[in-house]
């Protein structure tokens, strides 16, 4: 832990001069929402070798305006500094930490079809503190297999499996007929954390934080926005949207 006067313990980031000490309250949910945007844009940052940053600079990198960006860091107790910005490496650790990202999270994956395959194999886990612990599914012809590194187990042993590994996250990648029974059985195994793939509303507990990935509604939203820009787009002079749009007719 850094103390106020900018020490650290050995392996730990100095808190530069002018930082103030982080507050410990509770976040507003939107400023959580950004907090992996900002990380994503400072380790870009680390990347290139960029010690500091502007908040314009890293607000415009985030894809947020920059008072907004102060605010969310404010709530960390970042405020950078005057004329030279923010400092990486702490930011990055500051916000690491606050995301949890500091710990070893245990991940278990329930559908190894071709997305739960992606998801195994997907690289940016380990580097953001997330360890695919278990592998598991219903299907035996799948069972044995060895993805990335992990064998997938048969979903029968699901409880076990959970509590022998740790496993604090689920994600569900069934189809969407399976994905209830499958959230169930891991919140009676204890799981408290569930990140749902499957095209389906799943009902849990107060207690357990749920989020739903829906690749389709994410494309029928690009697909509606997309559909209102080509509506809002000017038509050349002398042209109607009924002209321009029996030009298209026997195009094929």
């Amino acid at each position: 832990m850094s103390d106020s006067r900018g020490s650290a313990a050995p392996g730990s980031v100095a808190i530069p001069p002018g930082v103030r000490k982080a507050r410990r309250d509770g976040l507003p949910d939107a400023t959580v929402a950004r907090l992996p945007e900002y990380l994503r844009a400072l380790l870009a940052c680390a990347e290139r070798g960029i010690p500091t940053v502007s908040s314009d600079s890293l607000a415009l990198a985030a894809g947020v305006n920059s008072a907004k960006l102060r605010k969310d860091l404010s709530y960390l107790g970042s405020y950078g500094i005057r004329g030279v910005g923010y400092d990486v490496p702490y930011l990055v650790r500051q916000i690491s930490r606050e995301l949890g990202l500091t710990q070893d999270w245990a991940v278990a994956i329930v559908g190894i079809g071709s997305l739960g395959h992606a998801l195994a194999n997907y690289g940016g886990f380990s580097s953001r503190g997330f360890r695919i612990a278990a592998l598991v599914d219903s299907d035996p012809g799948r069972v044995g297999e060895t993805v990335a590194g992990v064998m997938v187990e048969h979903a029968a042993d699901l409880e076990r499996i959970v509590a022998a590994r740790g496993v604090s996250i689920g994600v569900i990648a069934t189809p969407a007929a399976a994905a209830q029974g499958v959230c169930d059985r891991l919140v009676r195994a204890g799981v408290t954390s569930i990140l749902n793939f499957a095209p389906v509303l799943l009902a849990v507990p107060a207690e357990v934080d749920l989020r739903k990935v829906d690749l389709s509604l994410e494309l029928q939203i690009l697909a509606c926005r997309a559909q209102r820009r080509a509506v809002a787009r000017p038509l050349p002079v002398g042209r109607t949207r009924r002209t321009a749009a029996n030009a298209g007719v026997g195009a094929r």
